[in-house]
């Protein structure tokens, strides 16, 4: 029986596990940008351990191994920005990057503050559109990132505790 996939918050001892797979995940995205200087290859570990400390992140764990990981906080206008969704290049394409966007939104939304979801991804990146959109995500806008790749912007409203109410 194969072991399976679960999903928790991050604790500070996986920072170094999060770093390795962050590079990893990432490479792809780069060589599709021909930029290894997009930002989550370039981010030192510091930055992350900072991200640790201040943001929510969560870790999919395979056993032991960290095999896929997101962050996000929520500003103080009630928009949950979230950052960084990979998964190790193995287990892609099975439904991990959509069971962490929705864990990742369900941590956010905590107390009903948040008003929206926010994420952006290369203009490029197909099958992470394809992952946003199916999620409920839209376009709202774009700009071009620090790096040169130009990066789409989508939102998508956050449920409200009215939403979730039952009728007998």
């Amino acid at each position: 029986m194969g072991m399976s996939v679960t999903i928790s918050a991050a604790a500070a001892e996986d920072v170094e596990q999060i770093f390795k797979l962050q590079y990893l995940a990432f490479q792809r995205e780069a060589e599709l940008y021909g930029n290894y200087r997009i930002q989550p290859l370039t981010q030192t570990l510091d930055s992350l351990k900072s991200e640790l400390e201040t943001d929510t992140v969560l870790v999919a764990r395979l056993g032991d191994e960290v095999v896929g990981t997101v962050r996000g906080n929520v500003d103080e206008d009630g928009t949950a920005k979230i950052a960084k969704l990979c998964v190790h290049p193995r287990l892609q394409r099975h439904g991990l990057g959509g069971r962490l966007l929705r864990a990742v939104e369900a941590a956010l939304q905590g107390d009903g503050g948040t008003t929206r979801f926010r994420l952006h991804t290369g203009h490029k990146s197909e099958s992470n559109l394809r992952l946003y959109r199916k999620a409920g995500y839209t376009q709202v806008g774009g700009r071009t990132a620090s790096d040169g790749v130009q990066l789409v912007i989508l939102e998508k409203e956050a449920k409200s505790a009215d939403d979730f109410a039952v009728s007998a």
